[in-house]
């Protein structure tokens, strides 16, 4: 009797502990899902996911991911107008490639990005990842601009961000989120195929019909 109520006691602390980790990896799970089927949902799952994550991240001392999800929530809103703007109007928001000269002048944006946050956090914070956390979170800057303009390459810049914020995750103990992230790779690895032979299909349509 008292091993059981030791267990479920063990387990009531487990879950107090690690209960935002829990909801966020689910709705990052439906998130992803939803973002690998191109749903225009996915924005609204998102900005329920980054308000929980704002508390999440600063508990946890990760402190440009915590600023980071504020730009996400902003994000979120233009992502989920513009897509629901462009279905008003026409049709689904296509899938295209992002422009060459764009792709460099984000590269340049996210390299400087990097630098200024990695220089706060080490600066001013007590974060013990400061490279790690800037990294990731100048990359994601990219990844959710690039992803609410519907590109195509929005899958590369966030397989990268995925697999260094698994290893991050894991090392600051938010085990649930790692999981997650590592799961991101892979969804991600399909999502890029699967919006590929969507544009393609598109781009087929839209020359038939002319």
């Amino acid at each position: 009797m008292l091993k059981i109520c030791f267990q479920k006691n063990n387990t009531m602390h487990f879950l107090s502990a690690h209960w935002l980790d829990i909801t966020t990896t689910i709705l990052g799970l439906a998130y992803i899902l939803l973002e690998y089927k191109a749903s225009v949902w996915m924005w609204v799952v998102g900005f329920v996911m980054q308000s929980l994550g704002i508390v999440l991240y600063y508990q946890k001392g990760l402190y440009a991911d915590c600023g980071m999800e504020f730009y996400y929530l902003a994000m979120t809103v233009y992502g989920f107008v513009a897509w629901m703007r462009h279905r008003q109007k026409t049709a689904d928001l296509p899938i295209r490639h992002m422009p060459k000269r764009m792709a460099f002048i984000w590269m340049g944006i996210a390299a400087a990005i990097w630098a200024a946050i990695y220089f706060l956090l080490s600066r001013f914070t007590n974060s013990n990842v400061p490279v790690l956390d800037a990294f990731t979170t100048a990359l994601s800057i990219v990844g959710i601009w690039a992803l609410a303009r519907k590109y195509l390459e929005q899958w590369f810049v966030w397989i990268v961000v995925d697999v260094v914020t698994c290893g991050l995750y894991f090392y600051k103990d938010i085990p649930f989120k790692a999981s997650l992230y590592a799961l991101y790779v892979v969804i991600a690895v399909f999502g890029y195929f699967k919006w590929r032979k969507m544009m393609a299909t598109d781009i087929r349509t839209n020359s038939s019909k002319r």
